[in-house]
């Protein structure tokens, strides 16, 4: 597995238990979290970075959830699908030095390994709308 996958699995773990705390007064800390996980100082770098990024454009990434999700409530998405989601859409909206179309394959694949059987088609179906509503082309990098 590269480098950059295991630093959006990270990522994508983390937010998870992140949102199982929501509403709870303790949340969980991103120090705690990579004592319990083991990775590398780059991965945890990477995905430190993803998860600040993230949470700092957490509104309007869900937005764009919600807008491509129509009729269906941020809630009720399974949360590892929610997760992956505001990875990829994070790094389709906010790190040009990524094509669209990779983080678009690694949410598949991502979405596939810890979702449901259905998790992959879903996560596709909700970044490719997306996709086409990028201003910047979706195989290269800016």
């Amino acid at each position: 597995m590269g480098k950059r996958r295991e630093g959006r699995e990270a990522a994508i773990q983390f937010l998870f238990q992140l949102d199982l705390h929501s509403g709870n007064d303790e949340k969980p800390l991103l120090t705690d979290f990579w004592q319990l996980r083991t990775a590398t100082k780059k991965i945890q770098e990477f995905s430190t970075e993803l998860i600040n990024g993230i949470l700092t454009h957490q509104t309007a990434i869900d937005a764009r959830i919600i807008q491509y999700v129509a009729n269906y409530d941020l809630k009720r998405i399974a949360a590892v699908d929610r997760n992956v989601l505001r990875v990829a859409i994070y790094e389709m909206l906010f790190c040009k030095d990524v094509p669209p179309i990779v983080s678009i394959n690694e949410a598949i694949e991502i979405a596939k390994r810890f979702g449901t059987e259905d998790s992959g088609r879903f996560v596709n179906g909700v970044l490719d709308r997306l996709r086409h509503d990028l201003p910047r082309p979706a195989r290269t990098a800016e």
